[in-house]
Order: structure tokens, then C-alpha cells, then sequence
């Protein structure tokens, strides 16, 4: 037995020994060096979100906006409940007295919405009806096109004042062109000035002032349609006129409609050149459209507030002419 042995007295100090190194335990980290601490950055001060600078990039424009269209519209409300006069610091709250004179006004009032509506509607459809066959021809490929493009976009650069005189001057039933060609063509003469056509004088006048506006914008959408619909209407047996009708037409609507809505309210408020083709009196007299009557209600009578309510109600019937039209636009795209 090991109790017994008589190597016990000389294993008894490696027992101990061993004991301590089993019970022992060595470190070997070495000791870390102290570390620097980084600086905190310096504050920049609070950042602002991005979505912020999106509003202040938008603040230039909306200031404009409401500068230029909200604060006159707003201002010519105020003043259409008011008689004031032109020149005089004379200002008095009347209530709706303007608009209830304005409406009861056969003669003036309606008279003038009546021949701004033949004016506004009879110059537009010409000028869709003329610029869509320029559109149409400018589209294809013929000899002298970029010429007869500049030809159909150059009444748009002439200043309406050259175009006005030069109108009258061709125009005159004593010395001009126009009336001494058809004379000795055998046709007649006819008094372009006279209380019958001098509605028809400016709606001419107007076409071909403003049909490059079409042109621009249908020639623009009939360069981007898929030359394919037209090879498939083609294979089908679609001749020239069910093409335009079933192929062009359709491609054209979204550009139609804006361009209907745009020339239809821009004639209809349109004054310069009515004004200076006839002017206010004597031929005047038939094509005294309501912004005419609503200039010579104000500069002319000096009655500002009856000027600014009918502006107001000139304002109103634009924006429900476009509420209609917009209707009616949404409805045959569901049909």
C-alpha cells in the first residue's frame, strides 16, 4: 500500500509542489497601453432635412404665382363690391349693385359675351382646322419642307401691331390688295371694314396669327407616333382617311384637347387685336367682345368697379368653360 511505503516521506513534497502548479494559474496578458481618445467634432450646427430645400426652391415661384395672378384676382374681387372711380379717390361699398346692373344690361353685358363667344369659338376651330393640315403635311417628306416649315411658323414671330396695320392696309376698300384683286378677278368688292364682315375681318386676322400654335404642338405628338400603327393599317386595307380617322385622331387627342381648351380661352379673352383693327367706336360696335367692354367700362366710363366685376364674371366663365370641358373630356375616355 502507498500508506505504507517507505517512499512516502519522499513523495510527499512533489504532492504539494504538484498541487500548488494545478492550483496555480499564469497570466500572460500583457497590460494594454492606455488608449487616446478621439475628439468630438465640432458641431456644424443643426442640419436641414433635404425636403426642406425642395420647398425653398419652390418659394421663388409660389411667391410670383401668388403675386402676379391670387393678389389681382383677389384685388378685383374687393373691387367689383365697391363703385370706385377711376381717378378719384371716391370708394363706397355697394354690395352686389355691379353684378346686378352688369346682368340686367342686354345691350351691353350680353351683347358683348355673345359676340366674344362667336369671335373665341369661330377663330379657334379655324385655327385646329388649319394647323392640323399644316401638322399633317409638315410630317411628311417633301421637297422645301424646312422652308415651308418656316413658312407656316412665321406669323407667330410677327408683332401683333405689324400684323394689325398691315392687315388694315391690305385690307382697306379704297387702296388695298386684296379688294382691287378680287375687283378685277371679277368678284367683287367686298367692305371687309363693314358692319357684316368686320366680325369675319378679325377672325381671319386671328387665325392666322395663332394657327402656328396648333402647328407646333400636333407636329410635335404626329412625329412620335409608331410608324408601325400605320404599316398595320395598311395591311388591313385602311386607306388615307380611316388611317387619320382610326390611327392619327386618336394619337392627337390628349394634344387636341389642351391645345382646344388653351386657343379657345386665350380668344376668348383676347384684346389687342380686335382693338386695333376696329378699334372702340363706330365699326367697333360689332366686335365689342367682353374684354373690350370691360376696357371701355373702365378707362372709357372711368367706373372701376363695374370694370373689375366684369372681369370677375369674365374669370367665372372661364373657370366653368373649363370644369365642363374637363367633364366632358373624362367622360368619352371612359366611353
Amino acid at each position: 500500500m502507498l500508506l505504507g511505503s517507505p517512499q512516502l516521506p519522499f513523495l510527499l513534497p512533489y504532492g504539494f509542489i504538484g498541487s500548488f502548479y494545478m492550483n496555480t494559474t499564469v497570466t500572460t496578458d500583457v497590460p494594454r497601453m492606455p488608449t487616446r481618445q478621439e475628439a468630438p467634432l465640432p458641431s456644424r450646427g443643426r442640419r436641414i432635412p433635404e425636403h426642406y430645400w425642395g420647398y425653398l426652391l419652390l418659394a421663388p415661384a409660389v411667391a410670383m404665382v401668388l403675386a402676379l395672378i391670387l393678389y389681382p384676382v383677389i384685388y378685383s374681387g374687393w373691387l367689383s363690391f365697391h363703385f370706385k372711380h377711376a381717378y378719384l379717390p371716391l370708394q363706397t361699398f355697394i354690395g352686389l349693385e355691379n353684378y346686378r346692373e352688369l346682368l340686367l344690361d342686354g345691350d351691353g353685358f350680353w351683347r358683348s359675351v355673345y359676340l366674344g363667344a362667336i369671335y373665341g369659338f369661330g377663330s379657334t376651330i379655324l385655327q385646329i382646322i388649319l394647323g392640323l393640315s399644316a401638322a399633317l403635311m409638315l410630317n411628311e417628306s417633301f421637297f422645301g419642307k424646312a422652308l415651308m416649315r418656316g413658312v407656316a411658323l412665321f406669323p407667330y414671330m410677327v408683332p401683333t401691331v405689324v400684323v394689325a396695320i398691315l392687315m388694315k392696309w391690305i385690307l382697306n376698300d379704297a387702296y388695298g390688295i386684296l379688294p382691287y384683286v378680287m375687283d378685277n378677278l371679277g368678284i367683287g368688292r367686298i367692305l371687309w371694314f363693314g358692319s357684316d364682315w368686320v366680325m369675319v375681318t378679325v377672325i381671319l386676322v386671328s387665325t392666322w396669327t395663332f394657327f402656328p400654335f396648333v402647328v407646333i404642338g400636333t407636329l410635335a405628338r404626329l412625329q412620335t407616333i409608331d410608324p408601325e400603327l400605320y404599316s398595320a393599317a395598311k395591311v388591313d386595307g385602311a386607306g388615307v382617311i380611316r388611317r387619320f380617322w382610326h390611327v392619327t385622331l386618336p394619337q392627337l387627342a390628349n394634344v387636341l384637347f389642351v391645345v382646344i381648351l388653351l386657343r379657345t380661352m386665350f380668344m376668348f379673352t383676347k384684346f389687342d387685336v380686335i382693338w386695333l383693327i376696329t378699334g372702340s367706336g363706330g365699326i367697333g360696335f360689332y366686335t365689342k367682345t367682353l374684354p373690350i367692354h370691360t376696357f371701355m367700362k373702365t378707362f372709357g366710363e372711368l367706373q372701376v368697379g363695374a370694370g373689375a366685376a366684369l372681369s370677375m364674371m369674365m374669370f367665372l366663365m372661364l373657370v366653368v368653360f373649363a370644369l365642363i370641358y374637363f367633364k366632358l373630356y373624362k367622360r368619352d375616355e371612359h366611353i
